[in-house]
């Protein structure tokens, strides 16, 4: 039997990759740079130099912007970022100069194993139900209520948030964790579908192991029929 086999784990901490559009959080703030953590093997780093500042302003960056560096951005602060390059020992430099990445304001994360997450071109998607989605490449998965305004935000958002929405936010990420669970890959096909066929189902009740079992099959049924 001298065949080559390989196997893909279910489970594995993730790998960057130029282009990847990832969420992390804050771990600490150094010297003209944070240090992020997003499930891979090293602390992600981003630079002074590749934030866009409040206003959205591109511009050098001073020695007054490095000491207000924590009012930007502190620790356990959320941000979507895109890496921007991948250093010989695996570690990643992130940059979120583009309005679209930033500071995360209120909203829900769900940890899965990055392998879920499908490849596509867009990761940031506003569902029909009212909620704004990003799937990060690395297994970060940010559920939050639309947008109003685009922009990288380093105010934090107090603005109150109606029940119908925080319902939908719960639900979606319900669905999230039902599809995860039983390995349904995760693009915003799949997050949709399972939402339409939740919705027979009480939100609390999405949490149990058969629901969630009844959401992902007639999920994985709606995505084969689609192909």
């Amino acid at each position: 039997t001298n065949k080559l086999v390989t196997v893909r784990p279910l489970k594995t901490r993730y790998n960057g990759e130029v282009g990847d559009v990832v969420v992390g959080r804050i771990v600490e703030v150094q010297q003209r740079r944070w240090k992020i953590e997003m499930a891979s093997r090293l602390n992600a780093s981003l630079l002074l130099s590749s934030v866009n500042l409040p206003g959205g302003e591109l511009r050098r960056k001073s020695a007054e912007d490095e000491l207000l560096m924590r009012q930007y951005l502190s620790e356990g602060d959320l941000i979507s970022a895109e890496v921007q390059s991948v250093f010989a020992d695996g570690s990643l430099s992130l940059h979120t100069r583009s309005l679209k990445y930033g500071k995360l304001g209120q909203g829900t994360l769900v940890l899965v194993s990055p392998s879920l997450v499908k490849r596509c071109k867009t990761h940031f998607h506003n569902l029909p139900c009212g909620v704004h989605l990003i799937l990060g490449n690395n297994g970060y998965i940010w559920i939050a209520p639309l947008l109003s305004e685009e922009g990288t935000k380093f105010v934090q958002s107090l603005e109150l948030v109606p029940q119908v929405t925080r319902e939908a936010v719960a639900r979606v990420r319900n669905c999230v964790l039902a599809l995860a669970r039983h390995h349904v890959m995760l693009f915003d096909t799949s997050v949709v579908y399972a939402y339409d066929v939740s919705l027979e189902h009480k939100t609390n009740a999405l949490l149990k192991p058969e629901i969630m079992k009844k959401v992902a099959d007639l999920t994985k049924q709606k995505l084969l029929l689609e192909t």
